[in-house]
């Protein structure tokens, strides 16, 4: 989903759906893990384009949902989603997002890596439930994937370095599943954290460059005009063919490792 705006650049909501239903496959994953029976109010924060936040309404019927988001390319198409009464859309920093009232389902789903310190909003939005309430997290975790590895050398290489190093993907940006245990817990939550890798098999010329241009890559080109981000792209995009091979038939193999972890506040 769409970060906040320490990532440059805006979002693209066609690019990031390209590949909407390997990417909707975390958000079930994580939601399934939730066993609230009845919530009033929930709220999907950094709620991207809004199809995945709609579904908590159709889960929950009588809870109203709340999604929030600081790119207002991603607003403007969620508001196709919005449901009076039930389904809103508000923009907003998730670092600087704090509830008007006690929340039963807060989601955030693959948007604290884009945040350094984290570890602090979530003790804060812990703090946030209701009794009985749950805080669900979902997070890329393939920092050390090739996708970034590679970019991160070209970023940091001296054609690149000058204008391109502090753009370069971080090494760390989120917790084992066992850092975001003890963070809920430490919160007072009742917390379960686990991983899954999945591998999915992507279609077209250079699909691994197509999934990451709306993602990791984004931020690195916004600081370069068309000459320079088409010659970066070009060199990316030859590494990554080498890293990601195409099999036989055509299609190409991504593994992407995610994090997840959900607290429950004793009710």
């Amino acid at each position: 989903m769409a970060g906040p705006d320490v990532a440059a650049g805006a979002w693209d909501p066609a690019s990031y759906l390209r590949f909407g239903g390997e990417r909707a496959r975390p958000f079930a994953d994580l939601l399934g893990r939730v066993t609230a029976r009845d919530p009033r109010v929930v709220v999907d924060l950094g709620c991207g384009e809004g199809a995945l936040t709609a579904s908590l309404a159709q889960r929950w019927p009588g809870a109203r949902v709340t999604g929030v988001d600081s790119s207002a390319e991603m607003l403007a198409a969620a508001a196709a989603h919005a449901v009076p009464g039930r389904v809103a859309f508000v923009a907003g920093d998730v670092r600087d997002w704090r509830p008007a009232e006690p929340v039963d389902v807060l989601v955030t789903n693959a948007v604290l890596h884009w945040v350094p310190g984290h570890e602090d909003l979530l003790r804060d939005w812990a703090g946030s439930l209701a009794p009985g309430g749950t805080l669900a997290l979902q997070v890329p975790g393939n920092s050390g994937a090739p996708t970034h590895r590679l970019l991160a050398e070209l970023c940091t290489s001296p054609r690149w370095r000058d204008r391109l190093a502090a753009a370069a993907p971080p090494l760390h940006p989120v917790l084992d599943p066992a850092g975001y245990l003890q963070v809920l817990e430490d919160a007072g939550l009742a917390a379960d954290a686990w991983e899954t890798t999945y591998l999915h098999v992507l279609r077209g010329a250079d699909p691994v460059l197509g999934w990451v241009r709306s993602t990791v890559l984004r931020p690195v080109l916004a600081g370069l005009d068309d000459a320079d981000a088409a010659e970066l792209t070009t060199a990316y995009a030859a590494a990554l063919r080498v890293a990601y091979p195409p099999r036989p038939d055509g299609t190409t193999l991504l593994p992407f490792r995610r994090v997840f972890a959900v607290g429950t506040r004793p009710g």
